[in-house]
């Protein structure tokens, strides 16, 4: 007598992951629906023998949906929507593994793997010279205010020029990687009557200015690793009279008169001479014919 005996599979393991913490680095540049952590990094093994299946969610609030599987018996995690350093620089996805398809009736063994991505800042924006404001909300978008000062005309400043809002400054909004910025003058600067400082951004002049005329700069901020990633601000200079002297009031007492009742924006007389309006007037050595 010939017995034959078949021994059936129970679905007593669970699967396995080779891998179950990993970390990855992501820098914020990374195009869409590149792979960010390879199959074989993640495919979960079953000693049943089982078809396995995947699911990834991701628990920090704010990232879901950047991160996704290429299918759900392919556990390679790709990069479905673009980074933004400025968003988030990290999150941490959980990608299950079962023996069974979601919703299955039949009892169902499952296997969990943490995923960390670290957000890596990428070179992705020109300089900002500051101060600056944000435009809104939007933190990757800084409005700065231009530049402007003066000279005075026939006179040679031996000093950097002070200027408002504040001295040409530029930083690298990518501030993880803050590389060095670059100044240069790059237009409106006539007969090269100015300079600027290619390490500190000051601004100084090379000669005298003997016309009362204006100068409207273009200042360029580079930075000094990529000179595709620059900036240019305007910054005024205008060339004034040298004040020696303070305005003065012609008289040192002015006296007016007014009747009761007069209505709103009538003039008011001088006093003991009803019919000439009182005027105050002040003069400056400086600008006599002002």
């Amino acid at each position: 007598l010939e017995i034959f005996v078949t021994i059936l599979n129970e679905n007593d393991n669970d699967p396995q992951f080779q891998q179950p913490n990993l970390t990855r680095f992501v820098r914020e540049d990374t195009e869409v629906n590149a792979t960010v952590v390879a199959r074989e990094d993640l495919s979960a093994t079953d000693a049943d023998l089982d078809i396995i299946y995947y699911e990834l969610t991701a628990t920090v609030q704010g990232t879901d949906g950047y991160f996704a599987i290429k299918g759900v018996n392919n556990p390679e995690i790709y990069l479905q929507e673009a980074l933004d350093y400025d968003k988030f620089q990290s999150t941490r996805l959980l990608l299950y593994a079962r023996d069974r398809p979601v919703g299955s009736p039949d009892p169902t063994r499952t296997a969990t793997a943490t995923i960390t991505i670290m957000v890596t800042q990428a070179d992705t924006r020109a300089p900002w010279f500051l101060p600056c404001t944000f435009l809104h909300s939007d933190t990757s978008v800084c409005i700065s205010s231009p530049y402007s000062g003066t000279v005075n005309i026939s006179e040679m400043a031996v000093e950097p020029l002070i200027l408002r809002p504040g001295p040409i400054y530029a930083i690298d909004p990518d501030s993880t990687l803050n590389e060095k910025i670059v100044y240069s003058i790059v237009g409106g600067n006539t007969d090269e009557v100015f300079s600027v400082d290619a390490d500190t951004g000051n601004l100084t002049m090379n000669k005298i200015v003997t016309s009362p005329e204006s100068f409207l700069l273009q200042v360029m901020a580079t930075q000094a690793n990529n000179v595709r990633k620059y900036s240019v601000t305007p910054v005024e200079i205008k060339v004034i009279n040298k004040s020696l002297y303070p305005p003065h009031f012609e008289r040192g007492l002015y006296s007016g008169a007014v009747e009761v009742g007069l209505p709103p924006r009538s003039f008011v007389c001088q006093a003991g001479d009803p019919s000439s309006p009182l005027t105050v007037t002040a003069a400056d050595e400086d600008f006599p014919d002002v």
